[in-house]
């Protein structure tokens, strides 16, 4: 994440994150809400749900009905740092925008 983080002095608008919810990894983007700056928005962007039995991470984008959709290009990946990579290149724009 120290990679991809805004500088420190951004950061009160703008910042990134993650949290781990069972066996997901979802990465978020932190800033205060439009309507209302002292409430702080927490959205993922991106989500790497582990399958077990497979021994694989499921990659999920959050599109505009606010659902998670499996990541069509690449649905599976082997290793969470290629999940990392796939969301930090984002050439089909649907993790950043």
């Amino acid at each position: 994440m120290a990679k991809v983080r805004p500088r420190p002095e951004i950061r009160p608008q703008l910042d990134l994150g993650y949290e781990i919810d069972g066996q997901s990894i979802i990465l978020n983007e932190i800033r205060p809400s439009w309507n209302d700056p002292t409430k702080i928005m927490t959205t993922g962007y991106a989500k790497a749900t582990f399958v077990k039995n497979k021994d694989v991470w499921r990659i999920y984008w959050k599109r505009a009905d606010n659902k998670w959709h499996l990541y069509k290009p690449f649905p599976v990946v082997g290793e969470l740092k290629h999940f990392l990579k796939i969301v930090d290149d984002d050439v089909h724009y649907c993790f950043k925008g």
